[in-house]
């Protein structure tokens, strides 16, 4: 018999939630199992007081919600070799369940294209699950399982190999869109993705538009991720429809200047690499329910 699979987890945190962090913490240590090796990232601030044996890093300036992780994924070796799969939570949810760790060595060993698993979110009093929270078009169902076409940042697993062949998270992308950059290059190197249901983290329901930044980087990062990723024909095709779709969604007049200024800055700096994804993949996404022009 094979050896269990490491599990590794990775937390960044700005130190500013140190209760929630803890809460985290201790629900990663008592997954059944094997332990789950953790780290916590400081991103341009200290790590709050941790349990004996978790590993801190603390970085002297905040590198955005991908840098911080993949300084996370390295902290566990070249690609977060020294596991097999690493968690990615986010600081102030909570693993509802004991076995998570377990169910995600189950999920990975049974199935060897399986590259990424998207959690559910759940918020912790009333159990809802939002909409934007289940990663396909199809979402009135959170309680179905399913293969989809990109993920969660804050509540997911990654088979550590993905990294080793494609990359990391895109760092210059800061906050926003980096799950799918990695999800559509992972589909592209052959890998596939599950939402799995039974796979809890307990999150206090947010809005993304909290941030600060949110308008802005959505719209620059997609035009980034569609230049990255597309080929050339479905570019403006992809990027047209979210322009349509952004309009129609009525946005306050602030936010709607602070999109446009994203999506000018999207076409006018720099996105790194250029790697199209293959027409078979555009094929793949299309038939696991999401072509990649929305």
């Amino acid at each position: 018999m094979s050896a269990p699979m490491k599990v590794g987890a990775v937390i960044i945190t700005m130190g500013n939630r140190p209760a929630e962090l803890r809460a985290l913490l201790d629900s990663v240590a008592q997954q059944e199992g094997d332990r789950v090796e953790a780290v916590v990232v400081g991103n341009g601030a200290p790590v709050p007081d941790v349990p004996e044996g978790v590993r801190t890093v603390e970085l002297p300036e905040n590198l955005g919600i991908p840098g911080g992780r993949n300084v996370g994924i390295e902290a566990f070796g070249p690609s977060g070799a020294e596991m097999d799969v690493l968690l990615f939570l986010d600081d102030d949810g909570l693993l509802a369940r004991p076995d998570t760790a377990e169910l995600c060595r189950q999920a990975f060993a049974a199935d060897p294209e399986l590259g990424i698993v998207s959690f559910r979110i759940a918020d912790p009093e009333t159990g809802v699950t939002q909409r934007r929270h289940v990663p396909r078009l199809r979402a009135s169902d959170p309680m179905r399982s399913s293969r989809v076409t990109t993920f969660l940042g804050g509540a997911n697993a990654v088979r550590t190999r993905v990294f080793a062949e494609v990359g990391g998270l895109p760092d210059e992308f800061f906050y926003a869109h980096e799950e799918t950059d990695l999800a559509w290059r992972a589909l592209d190197a052959g890998w596939m993705i599950d939402y799995r249901a039974d796979m809890v983290l307990n999150h206090p329901t947010t809005a993304p538009s909290r941030h600060a930044v949110y308008h802005r980087m959505v719209a620059r990062n997609r035009v980034w991720l569609a230049r990255r990723n597309l080929p050339a024909l479905l570019v403006p095709v992809y990027l047209g429809v979210w322009l349509l779709l952004t309009l129609a969604r009525k946005p306050s007049g602030p936010a709607l200047k602070a999109w446009f200024g994203g999506f000018k800055e999207g076409w006018t700096t720099p996105c790194g690499p250029r790697r199209p994804m293959k027409w078979r993949t555009v094929f793949k996404l299309t038939r696991l329910g999401r072509p990649p022009v929305i």
